[in-house]
This record gives C-alpha cells, structure tokens and sequence, in this order.
C-alpha cells in the first residue's frame, strides 16, 4: 500500500482533480468545521444573497461537532459526523466555492452529482477514533454562530488529519467502487 498524499486545504482546482476514490490523505492547513445548524444558517444566509462568514473559495469544510477540550488541550474529540445530513445544503455551497468536505458515510445522489459538478471531493475521516483526529487539531476558535454551541461555525488549523478520498471530481465514489470489489471477490470464492 502506498504512503498518504499530503495535501493542503483550501484546495486549489488542481489539487481536486488530482485526488482520485480510494486515495489517502493527510490534510494540512484550514478547515471551517460545521454541522447541520450551520450549515442551515449559512444555506440561509447564501439564500438571501448574503456573505458566508468565512472565504468559500476553496474552502474545506469539515462535518464535526467537537467535545469541549480538557485542560492544555486545544479541542476535544474531534470525529466526523453523518455527512448525508449536510447533503441538502451541498449545491448551494459548492456553487459559493467550497471545494471539500469531510466527513463520513455515503451521500446521497443528488450531493455526489454537485460534487462532480462543482469539481469538488468528499474525503472520509474515519468514526470513532475523535480523540486522534482532535490531536491533529493545531488551533481552533468559533468564527460565526456562538450560540449553537458544539455546532458553532469554527475556523481549524490541521496538519496531518487521515483521511480517504471517498468521491472525487469525476464522480468516483469508493463506496460503490468497495461494493463492487467486494461482491467480485465473494463471488469469485
């Protein structure tokens, strides 16, 4: 198996059309963490012509709620949340110019089809391990939306976050590509 790609967020045009379904990575740089009241807020806020409280082009957002940091630590557990809850609120960011997300489980066809339209990637982190993806959390503040609490609008910096390229720009989606490989290979024994 090869080593992770080491990429930076915000991600260039470039960049997305290089990252392929299956690819690892570890991600470094800045990412806008928000979940489903915020994205409720900036889809509204977009919606009404406004402008999104953090730069969109580019942008990586990623889907987690984080738990509060214990004393000397930056952030607590930082895992992904369901990303299918965030897909009604995909095009609409995308066309604003946020080029990834993170987060986990499949989306929904509607979202995989703007995510090939956009020319922009889902990545997938992996669930229940918040307290190693926290640790690759280098600063963190709330930007927007203080009132929600765990799912305040946040500004991360990250370096070496794990993740999998779950669909890429052309539409290659590793959960159809896994169940595919799989029923091959059941098939085949």
């Amino acid at each position: 198996m090869s080593e992770p790609r080491r990429i930076e967020a915000p991600f260039s045009r470039e960049l997305a059309r290089l990252l392929h379904a299956g690819d690892r990575v570890l991600v470094s740089g800045t990412l806008w963490v928000a979940r489903d009241a915020a994205h409720a807020r900036l889809a509204g806020t977009l919606g009404r012509g406004g402008t999104l409280p953090f730069p969109p082009e580019g942008a990586v957002l990623y889907y987690m709620g984080p738990s509060p940091a214990r004393p000397g630590q930056i952030i607590g557990a930082a895992g992904p949340t369901t990303a299918a809850r965030m897909d009604v609120y995909v095009r609409s960011l995308l066309e604003a110019g946020v080029r990834g997300m993170i987060g986990k489980g499949e989306r929904s066809e509607e979202a995989r089809r703007a995510i090939r339209e956009h020319g922009a990637v889902y990545l997938a982190a992996t669930g229940g391990v918040g307290a190693l993806l926290g640790s690759c959390i280098t600063f963190c503040e709330i930007v927007a939306y203080e009132d929600l609490g765990p799912e305040a609008l946040r500004r991360v910096e990250v370096r070496d976050l794990p993740a999998i390229v779950a669909i890429d720009t052309s539409g290659g989606d590793l959960y159809t590509i896994g169940r595919v490989r799989w029923r091959g290979e059941r098939g085949a024994g």
